[in-house]
């Protein structure tokens, strides 16, 4: 009936019938029963609190050694003009070793040299370039690559300067020297520690 009132303790629950009700506030003085509503976790902080260990500079040895790797770069584009305007010396060369070669036969064996002496200095660019960047951020494996690559390109020129002249056995010269002199630079002692630094960083 519209008259009567619900008895004592019968009052519909507010808070179950609307969902997005607030929870009722404690009496004064008395906890809340799970944590006040609507927190934002605690933050600590100390993530953002740890400073950053800086990258070591490179010492001098190694920036002179990358220079170097630099002029290498260079003298390999060299090589490339080389074999570029070298194509009737080629040319001669390959009709002198074999008289019974036909002239298409000749020109195809000049033009395959020529485009792998091409292929190889770029490559050899490639890799000066390479070693520059890798061993200015002192990656230890690019110190043994830069070892290993400057061996062979001592070794291996040494051998072949009986069979150059000229211009590129210049540029062959320098180029042994320039390998030797680079690796001096790569196993200097701050360059060593340099290394290590770099190493215990990325460790």
């Amino acid at each position: 009936m519209s008259g009567t009132t619900p008895p004592p303790g019968s009052e519909p629950n507010n808070d179950n019938s609307n969902p997005y009700a607030q929870p009722n506030e404690p009496a004064s003085g008395q906890p809340w029963a799970s944590g006040p509503p609507d927190q934002p976790p605690a933050w600590s902080g100390s993530a953002y609190d740890a400073n950053p260990v800086s990258a070591p500079e490179p010492p001098p040895s190694i920036l002179n050694a990358v220079k170097l790797m630099y002029v290498g770069a260079a003298l390999s584009l060299v090589g490339v003009l080389f074999a570029a305007l070298s194509t009737g010396s080629i040319r001669d060369a390959v009709e002198e070793s074999d008289p019974n070669l036909t002239e298409s036969e000749i020109d195809a064996a000049a033009n395959l040299a020529i485009g792998v002496a091409v292929v190889v200095s770029l490559l050899g660019v490639a890799l000066w370039l390479w070693m520059a960047v890798k061993n200015k951020q002192g990656r230890s494996w690019a110190r043994v690559v830069a070892t290993v690559l400057g061996g062979l390109n001592i070794v291996f020129t040494l051998f072949s300067l009986g069979n150059t002249a000229g211009l590129n056995l210049v540029v062959n010269l320098v180029t042994v020297v320039l390998a030797a002199v680079i690796l001096w630079f790569l196993y200097r002692p701050e360059s060593t520690e340099y290394y290590r630094a770099v190493s215990r960083m990325t460790s």
